[in-house]
């Protein structure tokens, strides 16, 4: 609609401009917990739908799916169970505008719709000769778990009349383009990129050549990790023959905590079954000495134990990651079977 703003050389046209935000939509695997649970349960009957999540801001919008009528939008996730197979979902906003998404619904998987409607009435001047340049937004969700589809959406405000190209390229390498290359939206596979951020760049232009007529937007969305279950490693186990022997095998546990920052060093040592008493609490200190002062490894992160009694004067090394249960010790025998030696037979 044209309207006259003072001269006949002079108008604006009043337009309504919409922006959709497409700001989630994924795909979600089912979750360990639950993956879990399934495999704990023989026999239980594997899922044979998958969903779709949606809302909008504000709701009241009606859906449509496979042109069937699906009720309306609310602004709080609501859930709609659905076959598997391919599914074409349209939400219906004011002045007839539409969004509508094309989706391969694989048993239990989700994914999740979230959209923004935000009307507003500009007064733009007469448009030039040139449309360009022209405002390109991409929006993605801001984080994911690990293994879920992450949708790319463009907004792209072009005003000409020429076919647009737009040309995606997604970081890490790792992470894989799955759908709508070479249109305004691409879903990615971010499996396998446990704590890292995928971003996606968007080149968008419209064949003319004008440098202001190619536009370049990007996203990024971050990975949450997948949880983690801790466990002690045992690195090394042997008898405390000599102590250069011994050197050798703390030197090897060192170099594994100088390369694992956040684990730290469990030393079980077993008295053997003539040794002194006090035996194990020596072969300790000698250790935790020998890895402090000739090899720089922090007092905080060494943990001697008495492991008690063995056939032979022994060592347990321990590698302990952070949160991991401690190691226990394993002693053979009890302290009524020793035999101490006597220190004249020691100093033979």
């Amino acid at each position: 609609m044209l309207r006259p703003r003072g001269t006949k050389d002079s108008f604006a046209r009043a337009a309504a401009l919409v922006a959709l935000l497409a700001l989630l939509a994924c795909a979600s695997l089912v979750t360990s917990e639950a993956r879990a649970k399934q495999k704990s349960k023989k026999g239980q009957a594997q899922p044979t739908t998958g969903r779709i999540e949606v809302s909008t801001n504000p709701g009241g919008y009606p859906i449509t799916i496979d042109g069937n009528p699906a009720g309306e939008t609310t602004d709080y996730v609501r859930a709609i169970e659905l076959q598997p197979g391919t599914h074409t979902v349209e939400i219906l906003f004011p002045n007839n505008t539409r969004w509508s998404q094309v989706f391969n619904i694989l048993p239990g998987r989700k994914n999740c719709i979230a959209l923004n409607y935000r009307p507003r009435t500009i007064t733009v001047p007469e448009i030039p000769v040139s449309p360009c340049p022209y405002p390109v937004n991409v929006t993605a969700p801001s984080a994911v778990n690990d293994g879920d589809v992450i949708t790319f959406a463009a907004d792209v405000g072009y005003p000409g009349q020429s076919a647009l190209n737009y040309t995606w390229t997604v970081s890490p390498p790792a992470a894989r383009i799955l759908s709508g290359a070479g249109t305004p939206t691409i879903t990615v596979d971010s499996s396998g990129l446990n704590g890292r951020r995928v971003t996606a760049i968007l080149v968008v232009d419209d064949g003319s050549g004008d440098r202001n007529c190619r536009q370049t937007a990007q996203a990024a969305t971050g990975i949450n990790a997948l949880p983690q279950i801790s466990t002690p490693k045992r690195f090394d186990e042997f008898p405390s023959v000599a102590f250069d022997d011994d050197k050798a095998r703390l030197d090897q546990m060192a170099i594994e905590l100088q390369n694992s920052p956040g684990s730290r060093g469990y030393i079980i040592a077993y008295a053997g079954r003539r040794s002194r008493p006090g035996e194990a609490e020596r072969m300790g200190k000698r250790a935790i000495d020998y890895l402090t002062t000739t090899r720089g490894i922090g007092r905080d992160r060494l943990v001697f134990v008495n492991g008690g009694y063995r056939e032979a004067n022994s060592f347990e090394l321990w590698l302990v990651p952070q949160g991991a249960e401690p190691p226990r010790p394993t002693p053979t025998l009890s302290p009524e079977q020793l035999r101490p030696a006597t220190r004249r037979a020691h100093e033979d």
